[in-house]
């Protein structure tokens, strides 16, 4: 399988950076499916009912996000009804919405799970005994032909633990949350394919995607003068992609995705 995974998309500068490359980068690739998260897509902080339809019609198959993902109070509601719109799993049992999903993607079933890290984040229910409990419902290369895992975290360390407790049982272990891309896409000694954070969709003339005043006034200051406000300059599409064994599940290609903005030069499309 070929799978496209976008970081976080922040704001109108992530969205339309996704509306302008998306369909011809997938096209490119031949992706069989698209996975991005979403949680600071509207407005930079949260996802709303219009913002899901609008990344859903620029191709993107599955949204995941994280800690930003109540922020806009209307999703609350939606989130049960879209199947393809993901909270991190491990909040607590009752929380609206789910954490993973089995979808069927060319004939085959793809699980994508949620997770949300909790080193310097809310205290959540832990991602690894939630993880531990979907692979005991699945197998790779069994029952599922891609299992993809988006742990959305701050510290580089639980990422890192996260992907090697999923090698050998996941196709794509990738971090959110930094919205800065690192350079360790590779594939671990099991066969899962990882980097620790896939960066963002947005504007990088920014301080991780907002407007760059605001950031500047509390670092400097100490004094906040007004809400954080997403960059609006020209934004870039950062991402992974991963290619499949269809007999295994395991990855045999990982290369980063880097295209249009400031960031230059590009990471060529691995075509």
């Amino acid at each position: 399988m070929k799978v496209i995974y976008l970081g976080d998309v922040v704001g109108r500068s992530g969205r339309d950076a996704l509306a302008r490359h998306l369909p011809d980068v997938r096209a490119r690739l031949g992706a069989d499916l698209v996975v991005a998260n979403g949680e600071n897509a509207a407005g930079g902080f949260g996802i709303t009912e219009a913002v899901a339809k609008e990344l859903h019609a620029n191709g993107v198959d599955v949204i995941t996000t994280g800690n930003h993902i109540w922020d806009q109070k209307e999703v609350i509601p939606y989130i049960s009804r879209d199947s393809r719109l993901l909270r991190p799993r491990n909040f607590p049992p009752g929380t609206p919405g789910r954490g993973a999903h089995t979808y069927e993607v060319a004939g085959r079933k793809v699980l994508v799970v949620n997770l949300m890290g909790r080193v310097f984040m809310e205290q959540l229910d832990d991602p690894f005994a939630g993880m531990e409990a979907e692979f005991s419902k699945v197998r790779l290369g069994g029952s599922h032909a891609f299992v993809l895992v988006d742990i959305h975290a701050e510290a580089t360390s639980e990422k890192m633990a996260m992907g090697h407790f999923c090698d050998g049982r996941a196709s794509l272990v990738v971090g959110s949350h930094s919205h800065v891309p690192t350079a360790d896409a590779q594939i671990l000694p099991g066969g899962t394919a990882y980097q620790t954070d896939a960066g963002m969709c947005g504007d990088y003339n920014s301080v991780i995607g907002m407007d760059k005043a605001e950031p500047l006034q509390r670092f400097t200051r100490k004094i906040p003068t007004g809400r954080m406000e997403p960059a609006s300059g020209e934004g870039t599409m950062c991402g992974v992609y991963v290619e499949t064994d269809d007999a295994t599940g395991f990855a045999r290609h990982v290369a980063p995705l880097r295209i249009g903005g400031r960031l230059r030069p590009e990471w060529p499309i691995p075509v």
